[in-house]
């Protein structure tokens, strides 16, 4: 296989400047096959995935269960006529409800997560007939035009100017700002329980469970953006089950699809379904619920469950975390801050720069990582939740070795 080749291609018809950041980055590779928490290019070479496709492949890639309950689901029926019940999308919708904390009940299915805040989005808006939403600075709900209109950095959304009318940030953990600008005329905070693209930005304890209450106070929903903490990730199922808030709207994709189909759903309190009543269709999806992908977000769910994953994320990324600190005490100059939950982790380089250069050299040593979109200090660490301490002590040697190059370089 011609890499040249498909670089060319890349430049002619989808996305010449892309192209250039990737062979920048040393990224200018094909990726050909994967599996588990490994990941091969054409030329046989291998890289160890902790980025795990921003969240995708908590299960790693091409995990057994998963891709057998999809490759069965194929041969019987791969999409929904959408004029009968489908089998796969009730047994999901169950499962979830069994799982999500509280009284979170009724399912709406999609394919992405930007897709599963837009339903969000909706649903609050006709629920409380009030327009006004309010987000935190550095989050990252999506790139369609309402989900944007809720994230919190302004280069993502100037070109795309005007937005949805009613969007206001406040910074994120702080409670008098939430308090100040919650108000009558707001249908919903929306918040990510840890913040990912922003650079792995965890709250204050008292942040979410205050948040919370504000939003009862003034009859305002409150929706969670799970897309990226949910499902393990962060050493519960739920992140938000760290601080035992409970959202009355909730948005989950990524892993929900179990790293082999694309799946978002958004997940709510049963009151707020009335929206339905009189309009059974007032927001749907010719693809959402498919077959298919509810095959693969039940099988992982099962996973999720059987294998004790969030216990396991929660255990591997202490240990992550520890190792990482003492590497930000022999390298202060570079290393800002090294903060996460679970396999969520961050770190923090002290210039922009440093940051990039150390992943262009993980990715020389086999190890594939990127910056967070919202704050590109930070270099994110994502891994698959099925990562083995041997495989992560690789990482960890990886990242030891490149900052040593950097401070090399640099002094």
């Amino acid at each position: 296989m011609d890499t040249s080749e498909v670089f060319s291609l890349y430049k002619k018809y989808i996305n010449p400047y892309l192209a250039d950041l990737l062979r920048f980055a040393g990224c200018d590779k094909i990726e050909w096959e994967a599996e588990g928490c490994i990941i091969r290019d054409s030329e046989g070479n291998e890289f160890i995935d902790c980025l795990g496709g921003y969240g995708v492949f908590s299960l790693g890639h091409r995990h057994p269960v998963v891709v057998k309950a999809v490759e069965e689901q194929l041969r019987r029926i791969p999409l929904s006529s959408k004029i009968f019940l489908n089998y796969p999308q009730a047994k999901l919708a169950e499962k979830l409800a069994e799982l999500t904390p509280g009284d979170l009940q009724f399912v709406f299915f999609s394919n992405s997560g930007t897709e599963a805040v837009e339903a969000g989005l909706k649903f609050a808006r006709m629920f409380t007939g009030r327009k006004k939403f309010v987000s935190a600075i550095g989050s990252f709900h999506g790139k369609t035009l309402g989900s944007l209109s809720v994230s919190g950095r302004e280069i993502y959304k100037k070109p795309f100017e005007p937005l949805l009318d009613y969007c206001v940030q406040v910074p994120f953990g702080d409670i008098s700002a939430m308090e100040s600008v919650v108000d009558e005329d707001t249908a919903a905070v929306i918040l990510e329980p840890i913040q990912g693209e922003g650079g792995v930005n965890v709250p204050p304890d008292d942040y979410l469970p205050e948040v919370r209450k504000i939003c009862d106070e003034k009859g305002v929903l409150l929706i969670l953006d799970e897309v990226q903490t949910g499902l393990g990730r962060c050493g519960r199922m739920f992140a938000c089950q760290l601080w035992d808030v409970v959202p009355d709207i909730m948005c989950l994709a990524k892993a929900l699809g179990g790293g082999v189909m694309p799946i978002g759903a958004t997940i709510a309190r049963p009151y707020i379904w009335e929206i339905f009543k009189d309009n059974p269709l007032i927001h749907s999806s010719t693809f959402g619920g498919n077959p298919l992908a509810c095959s693969a977000g039940l099988a992982t769910l099962n996973v999720l469950v059987d294998e004790n994953l969030p216990e396991r994320a929660e255990r591997l990324g202490g240990y992550l975390l520890s190792k990482l600190m003492e590497l930000k005490e022999v390298h202060p100059q570079l290393i800002a801050d090294v903060r996460g939950k679970g396999l969520l982790v961050g770190i923090e380089f002290s210039e922009e720069d440093i940051g990039l250069l150390v992943i262009s050299l993980l990715v020389k040593r086999g190890v594939l990582v990127a910056y967070a979109l919202n704050n590109p200090k930070v270099m994110r660490l994502e891994p698959p939740l099925i990562i083995s301490k041997e495989m992560l002590d690789k990482v960890i040697d990886s990242l030891k070795a490149s900052l040593e190059e950097v401070k090399a370089l640099l002094m």
